[in-house]
């Protein structure tokens, strides 16, 4: 007997009995499970992009801080140039533009920067999906780290970040994940990210959560073209950089995207237009993943469906093999 679909299918129902009467001695499927939280101490980033002026001097400091060598993809190839996240670039500024670029911060006939780098997820997807714990979030602080030595250089990880963090080195013999990891080895020194301490304009800080989710508040709050003073490397260094107060469009970006992020923004122009990801659920989707998982495997159910109704087929089709022989005379003797 040919063990056709239609063979496999029929045969599997039967099998598919056993099984069920089995699952009632398995554990019961995994109820949906909610998002991780934010932890309590988390550590972060704010980037105000009304206030960054594009100089890239974070660029610079992050390459120092983590030995990053430079790119160069225009020219002559006389100076760094990198133009997007790559293995070794864990933190780029882009640029919008629209017409006449005579209004900053402006959708239209103006211009804007974004700050690209790791988000810090409060329900890291990447974490979820490496199978062998290279990607990692501290229970602490909430970084997302990366331990070179576990990875198997599957890119899992790159696959599933929705924001396209992580990367890959492909020009190497050795390659491995490259991403921010908030300058961790920085932070054990007593010292904060380098993007954060290279900002001469306060665009990017560093803090708490907490503290972070205030000075957002309070800049939410302020009024647009009123003088206003904005802090330098962190919400509480007392060291200011006094500019007119903008426009924010209503969005925090990272405060509710895929569970929340550590690292957030403000901007003056639709996050839509500053190559980031809009329309991302509020439930991460490693929540979602993780809960298919287990109401799939929860018990084993789906792979003994399978393996059942593959006996069931062999079974079938060796006892009508042996009965066609028995129909043609049986078997020959010696």
């Amino acid at each position: 007997m040919t063990i056709t679909r239609r063979n496999f299918l029929r045969s599997g129902v039967g099998g598919t009995a056993a099984v069920a009467a089995c699952a009632t001695l398995a554990p019961a499927p995994a109820e949906a499970r909610d998002n991780h939280p934010i932890p309590e101490n988390a550590l972060g980033l704010l980037y105000d992009a009304t206030l960054c002026i594009g100089c890239k001097a974070c660029m610079s400091g992050c390459k120092d801080a983590n030995n990053l060598p430079p790119e160069n993809n225009v020219g002559e190839k006389l100076w760094d140039t990198p133009l997007e996240l790559s293995g070794y670039t864990y933190n780029v500024i882009k640029i919008y533009q629209n017409g006449t670029m005579e209004n900053k911060d402006k959708a239209e006939n103006g211009f804007a920067h974004i700050k690209r780098s790791c988000l810090h997820c409060g329900d890291p997807s990447c974490v979820s999906a490496c199978p062998v714990s290279a990607m990692t979030k501290d229970p602490n602080t909430g970084i997302v780290g990366y331990n070179k030595d576990a990875c198997i250089g599957c890119r899992y990880c790159v696959a599933a970040c929705p924001f396209g963090v992580p990367q890959f080195q492909y020009d190497t013999p050795t390659p491995q994940i490259a991403k921010c990891q908030l300058c961790k080895h920085r932070l054990a020194e007593g010292k904060i990210p380098a993007c954060a301490g290279q900002c001469p304009t306060g665009a990017t800080i560093f803090g708490t959560y907490t503290a972070l989710s205030a000075e957002i508040d309070r800049r939410k709050a302020m009024t647009p073209g009123q003088p206003a003073l904005f802090p330098r490397r962190t919400p509480d260094s007392g060291d200011t950089h006094e500019k007119a107060a903008a426009e924010y469009v209503d969005q925090v970006y990272g405060q509710k995207e895929v569970g929340g992020t550590q690292v957030r923004y403000l901007s003056g122009v639709p996050f839509d237009k500053l190559a980031l990801p809009v329309g991302l659920p509020e439930r991460s989707y490693a929540a979602t993943s993780e809960t298919m998982q287990h109401t799939l495997y929860g018990g084993l159910m789906l792979p003994g469906v399978a393996l059942a109704g593959l006996v069931a087929a062999a079974w079938r089709g060796s006892k009508d093999h042996h009965d066609d022989d028995d129909q043609h005379g049986g078997h020959s003797h010696g």
